[in-house]
Order: structure tokens, then C-alpha cells, then sequence
């Protein structure tokens, strides 16, 4: 039997996800897609939504590019102090970029000795050649979270360090709320569950509600960019947020989603995009694949035998956080007389 019990001991989970003197909220505490589907009416989120659709407006430096870095949401709060965004981060500064502003008094005791205070600052990144890399985030159930945003906005404390949202990523098994009265989840384990009509019913839902707001910002705002990029894990659901139906076969991500017999579209934010503000999403299949040879010539194994590694980013994160796929993130981001020598 399934007893409230169960979700007080994920609340203890998520909440140690976090590092003083950040803390989670519990009421935005989402395990399953119909717990995301009612955070939509939060009053937290619908304050946020009204931030990033209506008011929220970039400050960006002087550039001859501006390139808007969409970068995935993470379980550790804030993000920045997640191994994927600190390589990532790492990366850019190495690259020659540099942040347009100190970092963050709050961010500066959480970092290790051996770190650089510019690794925790959330304004953008400047490069000599006149680039700028404005980050945000793809984050469910936030939608878009501008980097400066991660940990206030003019609404009071950001959501963003205050919620923890597993519940959309089926694959792992346990994206269920079973002590709802709305669950059809069956369990096929001791530890995970198999989605019914009900939870894929919700997960399309948010899914595209997410893509939309999203999509709402970016023709909002997108213009301001000569390009936006979003650094994604291939085939998991943030790049299903962002890619147009066209593009779904070449990313290997499903169209649909069939829910109690009914079939649904799944809608990414390029579909409701003009094209002048669309996504590109990055890395490609072959990148990837091209990265993974070069992981296993590094660590001189074979190429089957670096997909561990590889899906585990060199250890506790993406693929996203390998130096292998970062070279081709850095690329894209210089100017192309750059890119070659990078």
C-alpha cells in the first residue's frame, strides 16, 4: 500500500539536492506529469510565466553576435553548481569568453578552492572577437530561466531554486505519484513503475505547454539574437521541447505519444517559432558519434566500450559535459576565422 508516507521520504530526497542556503519548496515538489500539469496554476509559476512572457527583457553588451546558450535544467539547485553546467561553464572561459559582471556574493562560498570566481557568475560571457553568450535554461515546470534569473528576479526568491520536478523522465521509473487519486502507473518492480493513460496524457500536456512558453519568449525576444542554440541531451525530453516536427526523425524523438488509445502530438517550440527566431539543436547524432570515437581514442578502449563513459559524461553528468562534445559547443559559438583554431 501506497501511503503518504511514501512522498514525505521523496520530499527528503529533493531536499538534499540542495545547498544552503537554498532550500526547496515542498508544494513545488512535481514526481509524476500530472503533479506538473497542476504546478501550471501555482501561484509561483504563473508569477514567473508572467515574468519571462511579458516583462522580462535581456541586457546585453555591445557584440557583433549575440548567441542565446539554452542549457538543460539539472537535479542540483542552483544549476550552476551542477558538474554538467561547471564543465560547461569551465569550457567557455577557457575558450577566451569572460562574464560581463562578478559573480554572485551567494554563489562565491559554495565553489571549490581551486575554482574561479568567473565560474559563478550568471551574467553573460564576453569574447575578444565581439561574441556574446547570453545563457538561460530549459527547465520543466519554468519553461525558460535566464541565467542572471537563476536565483532572484524582481518577483521576489526564483522558483528555480526552489522546486525539484523528476517527474516527466519516464525511463527512470519511478516519475509516478502513486499515492494520487488520478494515478494509473503499474509497478513492475520494488522500485519502478510503468506510466498508464493518465500520467502520458499529462506528460503531453506539459510537455507542450512547455514548448510554448518557450516559444512565446523567443518571438517575444528571440530577434535579439543572431542565433539560438540549445545544448541538449539527443532524444531526452528538453530536446523533444525545443525540435519541430520535421525535425523530430533526424534527433531520433518521437512525433507522438499514444495515451489510453488516443494518439497526441508532441509540439516543440520550433513548430510555433517564425523562422527568424528558431533553435538549433545541438549536439547532432554525428556529433555525438564522431565524439564518441574520439573518447574511445582518448581512453584508449573501443568504441563500444567508451559508451558507458560517454552516456555518463566521464562521470556524474551528460555527455553534454565531455570535452570531446564541448569542442564542437565552442565551435559553434566562435566566429567561423575562430572556430578552426579553437
Amino acid at each position: 500500500m501506497v501511503t503518504t508516507d511514501d512522498r514525505a521520504q521523496r520530499l527528503r530526497e529533493s531536499a538534499a539536492k540542495y545547498r544552503p542556503p537554498f532550500v526547496l519548496d515542498p508544494t513545488l515538489a512535481l514526481y509524476c506529469p500530472q503533479d506538473n500539469v497542476d504546478a501550471l496554476d501555482h501561484p509561483a509559476i504563473r508569477a514567473w510565466f508572467d515574468f519571462v512572457l511579458k516583462d522580462y527583457q535581456p541586457s546585453l553588451p555591445p557584440a557583433s553576435r549575440r548567441i542565446l546558450l539554452l542549457l538543460p535544467c539539472t537535479a542540483t539547485k542552483p544549476y550552476i553548481l551542477s558538474t554538467e553546467h561547471r564543465r560547461i561553464n569551465a569550457a567557455l572561459l577557457a575558450a577566451g569568453f569572460a562574464p560581463t559582471a562578478p559573480a554572485d556574493p551567494m554563489l562565491l562560498p559554495l565553489r571549490e578552492a581551486d575554482e574561479p570566481e568567473a565560474l559563478f557568475s550568471l551574467a553573460p560571457l564576453l569574447h575578444p572577437s565581439g561574441t556574446v553568450v547570453h545563457r538561460a535554461v530549459i527547465s520543466e515546470p519554468l519553461g525558460l530561466v535566464p541565467y542572471e534569473h537563476m536565483l532572484r528576479y524582481p518577483g521576489g526568491v526564483s522558483p528555480a531554486v526552489q522546486y525539484d520536478d523528476p517527474g516527466l523522465f519516464e525511463e527512470r521509473g519511478n516519475a509516478v505519484s502513486p499515492w494520487r487519486p488520478d494515478c494509473t502507473a503499474t509497478r513492475i518492480s520494488a522500485t519502478r513503475w510503468a506510466w498508464g493513460p493518465n500520467e502520458k496524457r499529462a506528460y503531453v500536456a506539459m510537455h507542450n505547454a512547455m514548448a510554448e512558453v518557450v516559444a512565446k519568449a523567443l518571438t517575444r525576444f528571440g530577434g535579439l539574437y543572431t542565433q539560438r542554440i540549445s545544448w541538449v541531451a539527443p532524444g531526452l525530453t528538453h530536446r523533444s521541447f525545443v525540435v519541430a516536427r520535421a525535425e523530430r526523425a533526424a534527433h531520433g524523438i518521437a512525433a507522438t505519444r499514444l495515451a489510453g488509445g488516443e494518439r497526441l502530438a508532441l509540439v516543440g517550440s520550433n513548430d510555433l517559432l517564425p523562422a527568424e527566431a528558431r533553435i538549433t539543436a545541438l549536439p547532432t547524432r554525428p556529433q555525438c558519434q564522431a565524439a564518441l570515437q574520439r573518447l574511445a581514442a582518448r581512453l584508449g578502449i573501443t568504441t563500444k566500450a567508451a559508451a558507458g563513459p560517454f552516456g555518463r559524461g566521464g562521470g556524474g553528468a551528460t555527455p553534454l559535459a565531455l570535452p570531446e562534445l564541448l569542442e564542437d559547443l565552442i565551435a559553434e559559438l566562435l566566429p567561423p576565422a575562430l572556430a578552426g583554431a579553437a
